[in-house]
């Protein structure tokens, strides 16, 4: 991955022309929803326009190369920690703060060199779990290592293969299939489920949510990898099948596994940082649990891909 690696890549072209077409589109149509139809559409907007400048950076992002795409991926993985540690009173514990914003930045080196993601993995998990030794202090540890442990596997190692995908051949393909269809099925489950939906999928964790949100999304997530072949054209139907399921099912498990936390926390958002979104925490948590389940599915049946 480069700058000029990614102009002369026809899939990476592909997807700059679907942002752009994708951004002018929704634009268009809410303007019809509001102006003609005059549908009130309250926070849209925001979402929309927030938008407008996150798509653009995930694309430079990507265009910049690896490097950079690593950087940014850990330091996204690294704000939304600070927010997780602010809205989870982690904060106040500056050690581990330090011990677990470390393991993240050591993910994301592993990432850079491409090797040593178990090392990276297990040296962090050890470092929370004897950290109150080292502090000698007991009142509170349970909690502390407890929410320490639940941060770094989430944003660190499992987000993190997010920035393992960068060194693979297809690495174009991969990122921004996953990062787009991630978005898509979030897209596809709220119209879904402000249609349709009618039964709840997860009451108390996820109130908003419904089975018609999560089964529509389901089935554009099941759709889509045949839709975008050409982001991955030695994939087989197998491989495009399991595809759709990592994303349809993977997406939504990340972000009911981040609602569980902030239900019991008694917050509705991580953070205020995107208007209309919420915090970084809220964009990303989607990924999750895709990130690490794509990865170890393409390197499964494609080692060299």
């Amino acid at each position: 991955m480069s700058p000029s690696a990614a102009l002369a890549n026809p899939v990476f072209s592909a997807y700059v022309g679907i942002m752009v077409g994708v951004l002018i589109g929704a634009g268009a149509i809410l303007a019809v929803l509001q102006f003609i139809f005059r549908i009130e559409l309250g926070n849209v907007w925001k979402t929309y326009y927030s938008w407008l400048w996150m798509a653009p950076l995930v694309a430079a992002a990507i265009f910049a190369g690896r490097g950079p795409f690593i950087v940014g991926v850990t330091a996204l993985a690294v704000l939304s920690f600070k927010e997780f540690a602010l809205a989870s009173g982690l904060d106040c514990d500056r050690w581990m703060i330090v011990t677990v914003s470390a393991g993240i930045v050591a993910v994301g080196v592993a990432a850079w060199i491409g090797n040593w993601l178990i090392f990276a993995a297990l040296a962090p998990v050890a470092l929370i779990l004897v950290l109150p030794i080292l502090q000698n202090r007991v009142r509170g540890a349970v909690q502390r290592m407890s929410l320490g442990m639940i941060a770094f596997l989430y944003l660190g190692w499992m987000f993190g293969h997010l920035g393992f995908l960068a060194n693979t051949a297809n690495a174009y393909g991969y990122l921004c299939y996953l990062i787009l269809a991630t978005e898509v099925n979030d897209v596809a489950a709220f119209i879904c489920g402000k249609m349709f939906g009618r039964h709840p999928l997860r009451s108390e964790i996820s109130p908003r949510k419904t089975w018609e949100g999560a089964l529509g999304a389901l089935a554009v997530s099941m759709v889509l990898p045949w839709m975008l072949q050409f982001s991955f054209p030695f994939f087989g139907p197998g491989q495009l099948l399991l595809t759709g399921l990592i994303v349809g099912i993977g997406g939504p498990l990340g972000d009911l596994s981040l609602s569980v936390i902030k239900r019991d926390l008694g917050t509705k958002d991580w953070g205020a940082a995107i208007p209309g979104h919420g915090g970084i925490l809220d964009r990303i948590d989607s990924l999750i649990f895709v990130a690490p389940l794509f990865m170890q599915m393409a390197g499964y049946y494609y080692p060299g891909g």
